[in-house]
């Protein structure tokens, strides 16, 4: 008997009706003979909501006071998909993420799993039940109620498919599987049949929202079968996998940009051994995450550099500058914001010379300058103008031979969580 886990986000259960309709299909998939286990997030905007209230209470409310708040969208959701469940016939039972042994690490708002004691689910499988777990959430060794962050519910579905050793999670979202690039953009973006594990991971970083990168790192480390499907149809979705198929004459996979960029730019720095580290080791200190770093030519023992960080961080990042400039001198530091990456991704880039300064010439083509650039060997990112990027993302779809005319996107609202 396969066992399946199959998670739904914000949408899918963003009303009653729909609610309904999930359990339908949780109900087929148990009538196909296979044992299931259920991750859901919280209805629709219920997450948004608490957070709203919680702030006219309090600007800035206690981290761990806003996790025992958002854990409860989660516990609403699974209790009336079990419910649904019962009113089909079949047995169900839910159980929020601490109940089903999920244990985090001490941090809240964005833990992360140490560890999933899963006796209490397999035991009610085998008593017949659809098992429904709450995403997004566990708790500390110490009894502590936390939330796992941005794309919790991914997290927490996939960690449960590593727990189980299941034969596939599914993850249910409002479009039918990965796309070159975002099909709100480009019509004719291609439907992926498969995608790696790497590829993926990449796309998520860059900006692509249907999986989350934390949820692709677990599939990757525990050789998790993943399927990202849609919840509104029954379109068969793609696979994320350890090694795709490669399409003939398809170098690169995907296409991504992400908005959520600052760039910060120190000038006049010392150049003398150490300087970086200890500027850099500053940001890392106050959890502050640097993509692109670009230095320019030494002048009179004088450097620049510039380096992105997210909008969030823009303003945390150049206080911390100024508070170790007499530590590490400098002149002035900058920053600059209506900027987007652009990243294309593929396996194959590895092995296949110019891709760079394909995507160089696609760019310019637009009329767009290129602020900075960051390779890998499977990826190519450059920071440039956030108001062109649509045009330089179709600029790109076209050269890289991705457009497809027999493309049907499937779509529908946007997943929370």
């Amino acid at each position: 008997m396969s066992l399946t886990v199959m998670k739904f986000g914000g949408s899918s259960v963003g009303t009653t009706e729909r609610m309904g309709r999930v359990a339908q299909r949780i109900v087929e998939k148990k009538l196909q003979g296979d044992r299931v286990v259920v991750v859901v997030s919280a209805m629709g905007d219920t997450t948004d909501d608490l957070i709203d209230k919680a702030r006219e209470i309090n600007g800035n409310p206690p981290a761990r006071e806003m996790d025992m708040l958002l854990t409860t969208g989660e516990q609403i959701s699974v209790a009336l998909l079990s419910m649904a469940i019962h009113k089909l016939g079949h047995g169900a039972k839910s159980y929020t993420g601490w109940q089903a042994g999920i244990v985090t690490e001490a941090t809240h708002g964005k833990a992360k799993i140490s560890d999933i004691s899963p006796e209490r689910i397999f035991a009610a499988l085998d008593e017949g039940n659809v098992v429904i777990v709450a995403g997004f959430q566990g708790m500390t060794e110490g009894g502590e109620i936390t939330t796992l962050g941005r794309g919790g519910s991914d997290t927490t579905a996939v960690a449960l498919a590593a727990a189980l050793k299941a034969d596939v999670c599914e993850i249910y979202t409002d479009v039918d599987g990965i796309y070159s690039t975002d099909p709100r953009v480009v019509k004719c973006a291609r439907k992926l049949d498969e995608i790696s594990y790497d590829e993926m991971l990449e796309l998520a970083h860059l900006g692509a929202a249907v999986l989350h990168p934390r949820a692709v790192e677990y599939a990757k480390h525990y050789n998790v079968n993943l399927v990202v499907r849609s919840s509104f149809t029954n379109n068969a979705g793609t696979l994320v996998r350890e090694e795709a198929q490669m399409e003939q004459g398809i170098v690169v996979r995907g296409i991504a940009a992400d908005k959520n960029v600052a760039r910060i730019s120190v000038l006049g720095v010392e150049d003398v051994p150490g300087v970086l580290a200890k500027m850099f080791g500053a940001l890392a200190e106050q959890g502050i995450d640097v993509d692109i770093i670009v230095q320019s030519g030494v002048q009179d023992g004088k450097a620049d550099f510039s380096f992105t960080v997210s909008l969030a961080d823009r303003s945390k990042a150049l206080d911390v500058l100024t508070g170790i400039k007499t530590e590490v001198p400098y002149r002035e530091a900058t920053f600059e914001e209506g900027l987007v990456k652009v990243s294309i991704v593929g396996a194959g880039m590895v092995s296949n010379p110019g891709v760079a300064a394909q995507m160089f010439e696609a760019i310019s083509s637009v009329g767009v300058s290129i602020k900075m650039v960051s390779t890998s060997e499977i990826k190519v990112s450059c920071v440039i103008a956030a108001e062109p990027v649509q045009e330089v993302i179709r600029a790109l779809h076209t050269a890289y031979g991705l457009d497809t005319a027999d493309t049907a996107f499937v779509g529908g609202p946007s997943e929370r969580r």
